[in-house]
């Protein structure tokens, strides 16, 4: 999701931005079609190659009369199924066994050594979901080939598979989510908090009615006439608590948003049930960390750094700066950089392996349950194949 959604969020005070310089924004519309990835090629590529490959192993075998040897030779239809399949199989790990390798040797240099065992498990367990998923295909196509009359029918029904899984469902999941829960846009979300925000008061207008009645109640409690006198910087006093207010209101509309999210998330996880393809996409992606949930942790902690950012330099201007100063120009008002060593950086945290497979879970089993019906079938189609 990270070519959609961007990777560089700008963060300052008194304002929440999202993330900018996605490579949606900065490309034609062909994005929209999918970007050349890893991911793009183990899901739609290379299992249109497994049809490919496969809608003839049967098939062809009936059709050059060839199949009546084998079975009067004492080959059972299960052993001839499976010894298809498991060819097949085999034949696709030939493709994608070399880089899921390389990839898992990768992770041995990556800049975050901390997470480096959870890094491993989990792509360790994203091979196991690719390779079950594989199967799946293996078993799918002979199973097409054998319970079709030709090879030309077996192929039309395989890339008809194919486009129903990796097109259809898909947009039509995602369609269906979006007209049952609606959510607002950009400019829509960004007004109904600013309108929120301005009901609430106006941090720099001094005649605001929330202001005003704050700055009544400190001249009262700390029995003085006017603001200079207060013991500490009133100005950053009433920024940080414009900031405090701004955060929460924010914070509100985005927990509103984010339910709609996962609402429509819901939709497309349980069209999964019936898609593979879909499932696979859903558990890659979250396993390697490019999901939404991903995504939302890491732009919390953002939100979190910058309040936390703002509200620092704010109690520094309370603490520290002196009610005397009329404007930000006098050189009383700065600050020694000694002060913004201190400030952490910022690092990101990430998921743990148990909020993943908590998250994960449904896809994964769908593609479990997927694999025990092949299983099923290929048991009972085994009975029933027609050498004529």
């Amino acid at each position: 999701m990270d070519s959609y959604l961007g990777n560089v969020i700008f963060l300052e005070a008194h304002k929440q931005n999202t993330a900018n310089f996605s490579e949606a924004n900065l490309s034609n519309g062909l994005l929209r079609f999918g970007e050349i990835s890893a991911g793009m090629i183990l899901q739609i590529l290379v299992p249109l190659l497994i049809f490919f490959w496969g809608y003839d192993l049967i098939s062809k075998d009936r059709e050059n009369g060839t199949l009546k040897i084998l079975f009067a030779q004492g080959v059972q239809g299960l052993e001839l199924i499976w010894g298809r399949v498991l060819g097949l199989f085999l034949v696709s790990l030939t493709l994608v066994g070399l880089p899921l390798l390389l990839g898992f040797g990768l992770l041995f240099f990556q800049p975050e050594n901390d997470i480096l065992g959870q890094s491993q498990i989990q792509y360790l367990v994203m091979i196991l979901a690719y390779l079950v998923f594989f199967l799946i295909l293996s078993l799918v196509s002979v199973l097409v080939s054998a319970k079709s009359q030709s090879s030309k029918s077996s192929l039309t029904t395989l890339i008809g598979f194919w486009l129903l899984f990796t097109l259809v469902i898909p947009k039509v999941s995602q369609v269906i989510g979006q007209s049952v829960f609606s959510n607002p846009s950009k400019i829509e979300f960004d007004s109904a908090v600013e309108e929120e925000i301005i009901q609430q008061g106006d941090s720099h207008n001094p005649n605001d009615p929330h202001y005003a009645a704050l700055k009544d109640s400190l001249l009262q409690a700390y029995q003085v006439d006017s603001v200079q006198k207060l013991p500490f910087n009133y100005s950053g006093f009433v920024m940080r608590e414009g900031e405090r207010l701004s955060t929460e209101t924010y914070l509100r509309h985005e927990d509103e948003l984010q339910e709609i999210f996962r609402n429509q998330e819901k939709v497309i996880r349980i069209a999964a049930w019936f898609d593979p393809f879909l499932a696979i996409k859903l558990a890659s992606m979250g396993l390697s960390g490019t999901d939404k949930a991903m995504y939302q942790y890491f732009k919390a902690q953002s939100e979190d750094y910058r309040y936390e950012l703002a509200q620092t330099m704010n109690n520094l201007q309370i603490d520290l700066i002196g009610n005397e100063i009329k404007s930000s120009s006098d050189p009383s008002a700065r600050l020694t950089q000694d002060y913004w060593k201190e400030l952490p950086d910022f690092h990101q945290q990430f998921l743990s392996f148990k909020q993943i497979l908590t998250n994960e879970l449904g896809s994964l089993l769908v593609l479990g349950i997927w694999l025990f019906a092949g299983v099923l079938l290929s048991v009972f189609y085994s009975k029933s194949i027609k050498v004529v």
